[in-house]
C-alpha cells in the first residue's frame, strides 16, 4: 500500500511537470517572444510573489484548513513596513516588523481556528476583511511609495545573475521542503490533516501546532509583501486583491490535496509556475484580462478533479 501511494505521489508530481512542459511548447509554437531569456525571467520574477505565498497555503492546506486572508495580509503587512520605511526606520527593521505582523495575523487566525473552535473559511474570511479595513485606516486610503535603493535591491538586484526575488523564493522552498520532509513539525502538519483525532491520540500538540501553522503562512503573506512593495517601489492598501486565489490554485495544481494530509512544496512551485506561464503567455497572446480569469477558474476546477480522481481509488 506504501509503494502505491509513493508512485501516485510522484506520479502526480511527474505529470504536473509534465503539463507544465507541454505548456511552455505551445507558448513557444504560438509566439516567438515566449522562449527568451528576458522573458522566462520576467516569468520567474512574477510567480516568485505568489509562490511564496503558496508556501504557506500548502502548510494550512495539508493540516486540513483554508487561509482566505493571505491577501489582505499582504496589504496591511506592506503599509505597515512602507510606512516605517519612510520614517527613515533602517531597512532591516522595518522589513523585521513587517513580518512581525503577518506572523501575528497568521497566529490570530489559528487562535481562532484552534481554540475558538471557528471553521477555517470563516475566521481567515472574517480576517481578510479586518486586515483589508485596517490596511485602508492605516493608510487612510493612501498608497505609501518612495524608498531607498537598498530596499529597492531586493526587487531590482541580483546575485550571480539570478534575480533577487528568485532566490527568496528557491531559498524559501527549499527550508520549506526540509521542514515539511525532514522535521516533527512536518510530520505533525500531515498527521493533522490526515486524521486529527489520530493525532491528538499520539501525543501531538495539535491546537498549538496548528496555530503555528496558520503564522507561517501569514508570515510568508508578509514576506511577498517585501517583495511585491520593493517591485513597486509602493505599498497599497488595496493591493493582493485575489492573491490567495491564484495562491490556492497554484497549490492545488501542485497536487495538495484540499481534503489534508496530503501535498508537497516541490509540486505547489512547478503549479506556481504553471500559473505564472498561463498568465504570460495569455499576455504575450493579447488575451484579455477577463478570459484569462475565465481559464484560470477552470484550471482550478480541472485540477480539482484531477485530485479527486487520484484519491478515489484509495477510499
Amino acid at each position: 500500500m506504501k509503494a502505491r501511494e509513493l508512485m501516485a505521489h510522484y506520479g502526480r508530481q511527474f505529470g504536473t511537470l509534465a503539463g507544465l512542459l507541454v505548456l511552455c511548447g505551445v507558448l513557444w509554437a504560438l509566439t516567438p517572444h515566449f522562449l527568451t531569456v528576458s522573458n522566462l525571467l520576467n516569468i520567474a520574477q512574477q510567480t516568485s510573489i505568489n509562490a511564496v505565498i503558496a508556501v504557506g497555503l500548502t502548510f494550512v492546506i495539508i493540516s486540513g484548513g483554508i487561509d482566505l486572508s493571505v491577501g489582505s495580509i499582504v496589504a496591511f503587512a506592506g503599509v505597515v513596513m512602507a510606512t516605517l520605511l519612510q520614517r527613515d526606520v533602517p531597512v532591516p527593521l522595518a522589513i523585521g516588523a513587517g513580518l512581525v505582523f503577518g506572523f501575528g495575523c497568521g497566529l490570530l487566525n489559528g487562535l481562532l481556528v484552534s481554540f475558538g473552535r471557528l471553521p477555517p473559511f470563516i475566521a481567515t474570511l472574517g480576517m481578510m476583511s479586518m486586515a483589508r479595513g485596517g490596511g485602508l485606516l492605516f493608510t487612510e486610503g493612501r498608497p505609501v511609495s518612495g524608498f531607498a535603493a537598498d530596499f529597492r535591491w531586493l526587487a531590482t538586484g541580483e546575485i550571480f545573475h539570478v534575480p533577487v526575488p528568485v532566490v527568496i523564493m528557491l531559498g524559501v522552498y527549499a527550508a520549506a521542503h526540509f521542514v515539511l520532509r525532514r522535521t516533527p513539525f512536518g510530520r505533525y502538519v500531515f498527521a493533522m490533516g490526515g486524521n486529527e483525532e489520530a493525532a491528538v491520540l499520539s501525543g501531538v500538540q495539535v491546537r498549538f501546532h496548528k496555530t503555528l501553522v496558520y503564522g507561517v503562512c501569514g508570515l510568508l503573506s508578509a514576506l511577498a509583501s517585501v517583495l511585491l512593495t520593493a517591485r513597486l517601489n509602493s505599498a497599497q492598501p488595496i493591493a493582493g486583491i485575489n492573491y490567495e486565489l491564484d495562491a490556492i490554485a497554484a497549490t492545488v495544481i501542485g497536487g495538495t490535496s484540499l481534503m489534508g494530509g496530503q501535498g508537497s512544496v516541490v509540486g505547489t512551485l512547478i503549479g506556481a509556475l504553471i500559473m505564472g506561464v498561463l498568465r504570460n503567455g495569455l499576455n504575450l497572446l493579447g488575451v484579455s484580462s477577463f478570459v484569462q480569469q475565465v481559464v484560470i477558474g477552470a484550471v482550478i476546477i480541472l485540477a480539482v478533479l484531477l485530485d479527486t480522481a487520484f484519491r478515489r481509488p484509495k477510499r
